[in-house]
């Protein structure tokens, strides 16, 4: 009789994986695996569910390349985890998408706070995102691994298993590397809601006079008027933000404020000496972004 055919199996050492070429490798190769605050997020949720070694086998795993063919969509993670038998394991990780409606009050919010919505058109993925989905009533994050359909073929009774642990630590680096996946994860794409982003106007907006007569984008303008342009110049170019709020703007949001000016909107139909008008203005903002005096001051220079 063998020394493994006594007691139970789950006292047994692991048995050693299948060593694969290709498979995908996280890129954290100690500690712990998420570098951004919505991966950890998304960890913190599989950790508080943890059965025993699992995590630690399924990081191992993660690092190692035993996931295979990990495929992220509208509300679903599908992947291959090569274990110590010859064939994958299947590896299923769902989560329940937002509604249509639901979607629609999430953008709608978003779309109202201007700093929140500079930021994800920038690419960003401002902290507070999290407080809107969850006053919106759609937390963005699983509350625990309850809200999870996890499936592995393997024949672990635990959940997660170690397979299943290792798609999700690839999952978070996913996460790390573009945070709109996890977006896209609950249903909504990143050029979907950016689209959405730019078309939702702030309540108590108005499009501003002639904005789209020339097939360009519809450009709204916070508490403005429907009067014609020629009955409205003396208010045209009126800052709305004192020079004071300005700057304290841009130590929020940091170096990328330029680059969150230019992106609010997509960028108007106007070719300047045949280069778009964005990038004509680009180089002013750095030099507004870099002035430490009041805005305004320095001396702009149009290339």
């Amino acid at each position: 009789m063998s020394e493994f055919s006594r007691g139970r199996w789950e006292d047994w050492p692991p048995a050693k994986p299948i060593r694969v070429e290709g498979g995908i490798k996280a890129r954290s190769r100690r500690g712990a695996i998420g570098e951004q605050w919505w991966s950890r997020r998304f960890i913190g949720v599989l950790e508080a569910s943890a059965i025993g070694g699992r995590l630690a086998r399924g990081r191992s795993y993660a690092r190692a390349g035993q996931v295979l063919d990990f495929r992220l969509s509208q509300g679903k993670v599908t992947a291959q985890v090569q274990g110590s038998r010859v064939r994958p394991y299947d590896i299923r990780l769902g989560v329940l998408p937002l509604t249509k409606p639901q979607w629609r009050r999430v953008t709608e919010r978003l779309a109202s706070q201007a700093l929140f919505r500079a930021k994800l058109l920038a690419g960003e993925m401002p902290h507070e995102i999290e407080d809107v989905f969850t006053e919106c009533g759609t937390p963005l994050f699983p509350r625990s691994a309850t809200d999870l359909d996890m499936h592995c073929s393997c024949p672990d009774w635990g959940v997660p298993c170690k397979h299943l642990a290792a798609v999700c630590y690839v999952l978070a680096e996913e996460f790390d590397r573009d945070p709109f996946a996890m977006l896209a994860w609950r249903g909504k794409a990143r050029d979907d809601l950016l689209t959405a982003l730019r078309e939702i106007r702030p309540h108590g907006s108005t499009r501003l006079p002639g904005a789209a007569t020339h097939g360009g984008p519809e450009v709204t303008e916070s508490g403005g008027s429907d009067a014609p342009l020629a009955e409205c110049l003396a208010d045209f170019w009126s800052a709305r933000l004192s020079p004071a709020r300005l700057r304290a703007l841009s130590r929020v949001t940091g170096p990328s404020t330029p680059e969150l000016l230019l992106r609010m909107f997509p960028p108007p139909p106007v070719v300047v000496r045949g280069r778009d008008l964005a990038e004509v203005l680009a180089p002013g903002y750095e030099q507004l972004a870099a002035q430490s005096g009041p805005v305004g001051s320095p001396e702009l220079e149009v290339p």
